[in-house]
């Protein structure tokens, strides 16, 4: 773990997940996208989100979602949700990653102070 992962300033936290989707999965990839949104959007301590889809540019990340949460603390609670959400409909996000042949890239942010 970082300097950083340990000393959350105690403000918002982003999770920001990065994915390279095949054409072929997109349809699969946002299905689950969408249904795990709509069950973050329903937690205690959800600000906003985003479901970004890569129009132009030469950025390889086709796929983007943002996610803001009052603060880490939030976070720590609602990850055992979403894993049991997960479980019960037999959904294992790394098995379809894999599956479907995706890339992700995937972590928490938090804002630089100042900026």
């Amino acid at each position: 773990m970082s300097k950083t992962d340990q000393n959350v300033d105690g403000g918002s936290v982003f999770r920001v997940d990065k994915f390279v989707v095949p054409a072929a999965a997109r349809e699969e990839i946002l299905a689950k996208v969408r249904a795990t949104h709509e069950l973050l959007r329903v937690q205690q301590g959800f600000v906003q989100d985003f479901l970004l889809e890569q129009f132009s540019g030469p950025g390889e990340f086709n796929l983007v979602t943002i996610v803001e949460w009052e603060s880490q603390a939030v976070v720590d609670k609602v990850v055992p949700i979403v894993k049991a959400a997960h479980e019960r409909v037999a959904f294992n996000p790394q098995e379809t990653i894999a599956r479907l042949g995706v890339r992700a890239d995937i972590a928490n942010y938090q804002r630089i102070p100042g900026l």
